[in-house]
């Protein structure tokens, strides 16, 4: 009996889904056509891979196998992505890099352009996440992450430190700022750092609003919804608001440009981690919080 990647890949999109509408919407194929490929490796197997229950489709044991087989499969497939990815040697080809919309809408753009100009063969496919992606699964090839202790797994080069204060409108007054009304970053980010600080600066009740986005906060802050800690590189750079204390230590994380160790080598790779450490180098003083409106 010959099975072939498509099976295991498929049979794993249905156990991870818990159906065969959200398999199918995956693997970009209809429900019926799901239907009657489980159905034909079913048959063909002898045994059968999923219970129906009304909660969705759970793995039988030689499903659980198959599943992990798959599992398996992947991270070989995947591993040997990045070794090939990882011995180019002309800066060429695609390059996935990841990082917070916050930097991509405040600084990232115009790097990225002076990097295309130098690079014109390497074709960027930028995503914006909060949440880090996971580079060994090659969801990025790069990531620029904001972060105390990177992940052991990755390697690169520390860029800057960055600086967080407390930011309120510039046309405001403002008194005692545990009495003032406050927006947050809600628990998911950073691991509920900021959530954790706001709580030491005021109590719930003060609390207007809680958002899983740095930009969004931002926009709150800028929009008088009330008072929040923002990174000094986006607030101080905001004609619309203004520093009310900070920096604060606590609140100080570093930025970073991190690879999977695989790709390192790899030329486009390099030539984009060295030219971001070129570019953010005379900008270090704006993530300290030691430029604009300091």
């Amino acid at each position: 009996m010959t099975l072939d990647w498509d099976a295991f890949r498929f049979v794993k999109a249905v156990a991870e889904r818990g159906s065969l509408t959200a398999a199918a919407a995956q693997l970009g194929i209809n429900h019926s056509t799901a239907f009657r490929r489980l159905t034909a490796l079913e048959t063909k197997l002898g045994v059968r891979l999923f219970e129906r229950l009304r909660t969705g489709y759970a793995p039988t044991a030689c499903g659980q196998a198959m599943i992990e087989a798959a599992s398996r499969i992947e991270a070989d497939v995947t591993r040997f992505e990045r070794t090939a990815a990882g011995r180019s040697e002309t800066p060429s080809g695609e390059l996935r890099v990841t990082a917070p919309t916050s930097l991509a809408v405040e600084l990232l753009m115009p790097i990225l352009a002076d990097f295309g100009a130098r690079y014109p063969e390497i074709r960027i496919e930028l995503i914006l996440a909060e949440a880090a992606l996971n580079l060994s699964r090659r969801d990025a090839d790069v990531a620029i992450r904001a972060s105390r202790d990177p992940s052991e797994t990755l390697v690169g080069r520390r860029l800057a430190a960055v600086a967080w204060g407390i930011y309120g409108r510039v046309d405001r007054a403002y008194g005692n700022l545990a009495d003032e009304t406050w927006v947050s970053p809600d628990p998911t980010v950073a691991g509920g750092t900021f959530t954790r600080f706001v709580g030491t600066q005021t109590t719930a009740d003060r609390v207007r609003l809680r958002i899983n986005t740095v930009t969004g906060l931002e926009a709150a802050v800028a929009a008088g919804l009330g008072i929040g800690p923002l990174p000094c590189f986006t607030g101080d750079a905001h004609p619309g608001l203004r520093r009310l204390s900070g920096p604060h230590p606590e609140l100080g994380v570093d930025l970073w440009v991190l690879t999977h160790p695989d790709l390192r080598h790899a030329a486009r790779v390099r030539a984009f981690m060295e030219h971001m450490a070129e570019a953010i180098t005379p900008l270090r003083p704006r993530f300290e919080g030691l430029g604009l409106g300091s």
